[in-house]
């Protein structure tokens, strides 16, 4: 095996570097730091990029169907699981009333 890596080496800046570095940036105007407002207002990716919290909230359930109900509600295409939930919440409400 060999002791030579491939990889390029990482050279930390001198402080006179940094310092180059640092007022170089400040001085593009495309580049200015974000203000305290700025980074106050920053939210998560994840809180923004995931799916709206429903304001009906599903319980997660382990349930076994006659195969010939699932086949029936697979055929249905896409949304299929949403049907089958809209079905049997018509069912309890037909059902509930005298109750």
């Amino acid at each position: 095996m060999s002791k030579t890596s491939n990889r390029p080496i990482v050279r930390i800046p001198t402080t006179e570097e940094d310092k180059a570095i640092t007022a170089a940036a400040r001085s593009d105007p495309d580049a200015q730091p974000l203000t305290p407002k700025q980074l106050k207002a920053m939210v998560p990716l994840a809180s923004v990029r995931s799916r709206p919290k429903s304001a009906n909230k599903k319980l997660l359930v382990s349930v076994r169907y006659s195969p010939e109900v699932i086949t029936y509600f697979k055929s249905t295409g896409e949304g299929w699981q949403s049907l089958m939930d809209s079905v049997l919440r018509k069912y309890v409400a037909r059902h509930s009333r005298g109750a």
